[in-house]
């Protein structure tokens, strides 16, 4: 396994996202130097991501560290893509910029053909015309839809998406290995299981859910409490993807430098737990509206990691608990509470 190259250029693309800005802290901290990309739109608190730009800019003023270069735009403008490639020549591009959520797919759909189709396709284009060492991008637990073999192995049949969002995620590896094939672009797909930690997304569960109960509002259980989620905190994601960002696939046998990974914690947790733990860190018991099952969810998410260990000789392994843990200490520290 290569080392991480503090000489090369990373782009990082949704770079005041979530994960965006955790994975650029990370590359930052070890010595590497980071172009961030984001056009700032107001689907959450748009606060929420100025503060995570500004947390970077302390990170880049520090000692020791990497640079962070900032770029406000959108990935689907093509003609500021094309600018952004010219002017940085990156080495390494994570894309991560993607209009998020599986529920909102269902009544915003033009939002994720803009963001997820037409911007990944414009990221692949530049990588075209301004080669890389390797791309990197977010997929999803998502393409898995109503697969009901467990665990989920990146080997699986994933062409049954029950929502929008999981449909262009799985257009992105389809479009990814087409142009890894065409044009010889290194690519590794990555799918995430339900992402949390300090600085998440405040539409996620366990931000959403920590609003509600510090509010007295009542917090909605869907599918009545019985579902399963393989929560992956953080800090485990991003190791896993750092450890990717300077390892480029090797060739399959039909000779394209093309892999999907999942990256999750391969033990999946019950709903009502997930609930109890927040319950417990915040002292406050929550206010409940059971629900039956929502259009686009799945029952359960599960990641097999064999592929994740066997080439990277990692593991996701926080356990829930102490993850939420680590969350409800940002919530209370952010908001004073």
């Amino acid at each position: 396994m290569n080392e991480f190259n503090k000489d090369y250029k990373y782009l990082v693309t949704g770079a005041a996202g979530f994960i965006g800005f955790h994975l650029s802290k990370r590359i930052m901290e070890n010595g590497g130097n980071v172009i961030g990309i984001d056009n700032m739109n107001d689907y959450y608190d748009v606060s929420l991501k100025e503060d995570r730009l500004k947390e970077l800019e302390k990170v880049s003023g520090i000692s020791g560290n990497g640079t962070f270069k900032f770029v406000k735009g959108d990935i689907a403008d093509k003609a500021k893509v094309d600018d952004l490639f010219a002017m940085e020549k990156p080495d390494v591009v994570v894309n991560l910029a993607a209009q998020a959520g599986v529920r909102y797919s269902i009544d915003h759909p033009d939002c994720y053909i803009n963001s997820n189709i037409i911007g990944f396709f414009n990221i692949l284009e530049a990588c075209r015309y301004n080669p890389v060492k390797h791309l990197l991008y977010a997929s999803s637990s998502s393409v898995y839809g109503g697969n009901t073999k467990v665990p989920f192995s990146t080997e699986d049949k994933v062409d049954e998406p029950v929502s929008l969002y999981a449909a262009t995620k799985k257009s992105n590896e389809l479009m990814a290995h087409a142009y890894s094939k065409l044009y010889d672009i290194p690519a590794t797909g990555l799918r995430f299981f339900t992402v949390y930690g300090p600085f998440g997304r405040p539409d996620m569960a366990l931000f959403l859910f920590a609003n509600k109960i510090m509010n007295d509002k009542p917090i909605q259980i869907f599918n009545n409490g019985d579902m399963r989620r393989d929560f992956t905190y953080v800090d485990d994601i991003v190791t896993g993807v750092y450890n990717m960002l300077c390892n480029p696939p090797k060739p399959t046998e039909k000779g394209v430098r093309y892999k999907v990974y999942n990256i999750g914690n391969n033990s999946p947790e019950k709903l009502m737990d997930f609930v109890g733990y927040l319950e417990k860190k915040l002292g406050k018991e929550a206010k409940k509206e059971f629900l039956p099952m929502q259009p686009g969810d799945v029952y359960q998410t599960y990641a097999d990691v064999s592929e994740l260990e066997k080439d990277f000789g990692f593991h996701p392994d926080t356990p829930l608990e102490e993850g939420v843990e680590k969350f409800v200490d940002w919530y209370k520290s952010y908001y004073n509470c």
